[in-house]
């Protein structure tokens, strides 16, 4: 049985991870399924008050990231909100069209065309496309960076 609830607490992890190139997975509930997991098939004792204020601390980091680091890299580049809208369309519709390549690939397209439809020039509408990109390759590494810590907290609690 230890094992078994090792192994879902572990996937649960993996799912959680996997979140990161799939956006529509919650990566941050998979965290806690596993953490909820070794509560109820364990025991909730290790994981004292100071685990959980940590956690939520990193909880708010990670869902903040996201936004600060797309609006700052697309406002710099002058993007529009038309173009931020486009990017999260084609962040949340790209990993089904072609996984992998896709989290990154529509992001662009959709907010070089957003830009487009708005009369920017095509090297303008480009830039703030790459911007996209580079907002999402910047916010993913520090969710990696994120939620690895909130692994390794949990595995020095437990």
């Amino acid at each position: 049985m230890t094992t078994l609830l090792w192994v879902f607490i572990i996937a649960s992890f993996v799912v959680a991870f996997a979140g990161l190139i799939y956006p529509v997975i919650p990566s941050v509930l998979f965290l806690f399924i596993g953490y909820m997991i070794y509560g109820f098939g364990f025991s909730f004792e290790p994981l004292t008050w100071t685990f959980w204020v940590w956690q939520s601390v990193f909880l708010v980091f990670l869902f903040g990231v996201d936004y600060v680091v797309t609006r700052a890299t697309v406002d710099k580049r002058g993007g529009s909100e038309r173009a931020k809208w486009g990017a999260t369309i084609g962040l949340i519709a790209g990993p089904f069209i072609f996984p992998l390549v896709g989290v990154l690939i529509f992001p662009f397209i959709f907010a070089f065309l957003a830009e487009l439809t708005l009369g920017k020039t095509t090297r303008e509408a480009w830039s703030i496309g790459v911007g996209t990109v580079l907002a999402f390759l910047g916010s993913t590494l520090l969710k990696v960076i994120g939620m690895t810590m909130m692994v390794i907290l949990f595995f020095i609690y437990v």
